[in-house]
């Protein structure tokens, strides 16, 4: 699976970027909120150093954009409008599956619902520059340089520790005890061995 190629890439490297995007994002947001906020200020859903839309927005951006690397101005253009229309499609799926957005841009001048705002807006533009012109080369190259078997190891072991952590969150987030699951499948469990056995 790691090995096979997607977009002029493999797997291994596709799902090591959106790691390491996931990890910056969650930086980059964190350390910005903890000054705006003057406190520090955990930026993820999770417990743990780990923002996906970063992931998802990096790596599906590089994908997008990097036929447009030849122009900066249509790169920057594209960019922003479609990192855009992505934090607004994200922030409307928040609103439907959780009842809030975990950003809030009202605050802001020139801002739509509060999900998107012309400084953000203005912000992915030079990112989708940064991120085709000089990062997506940089993170690649920072994966290449460790074994291969080991960063397959690395990316299923962070992708496990994320995975169980959002877990636990939606968990509380919904009301559901690990005490209730574990009653309900122990039910489930006898029920089921009554009817076959």
């Amino acid at each position: 699976m790691w090995a096979r190629e997607m977009f002029d890439t493999d797997v291994y490297h596709l799902i090591a970027a959106f790691i390491i995007y996931s990890i910056l994002g969650w930086t980059v947001e964190s350390i910005y909120m903890s000054l705006c906020n003057r406190r520090l200020t955990n930026r993820g859903f999770g417990r743990g150093p780990f923002c996906p839309i970063y992931g998802f927005g990096g790596v599906i951006g590089y994908l997008l954009l990097r036929p447009l690397g030849g122009s900066l101005i249509r790169l920057y253009l594209a960019g922003a409008l479609v990192a855009t229309l992505f934090e607004y499609l994200v922030g409307r799926l928040m609103l439907k599956l959780f009842g809030e957005v975990w950003w809030d841009y009202n605050e802001k001048p020139l801002n739509y619902q509060g999900i998107i705002c012309l400084e953000s807006t203005i912000a992915w533009g030079f990112y989708a520059i940064i991120i085709v012109t000089f990062l997506h080369g940089r993170i690649l190259g920072l994966v290449d340089r460790y074994d291969r078997v080991w960063g397959i190891r690395c990316c299923k072991l962070v992708i496990a520790l994320v995975t169980v952590d959002y877990l636990l969150r939606l968990m509380k987030i919904f009301n559901i005890s690990l005490k209730q699951q574990k009653e309900r499948l122990t039910d489930a469990y006898r029920s089921f061995r009554t009817r076959w056995y």
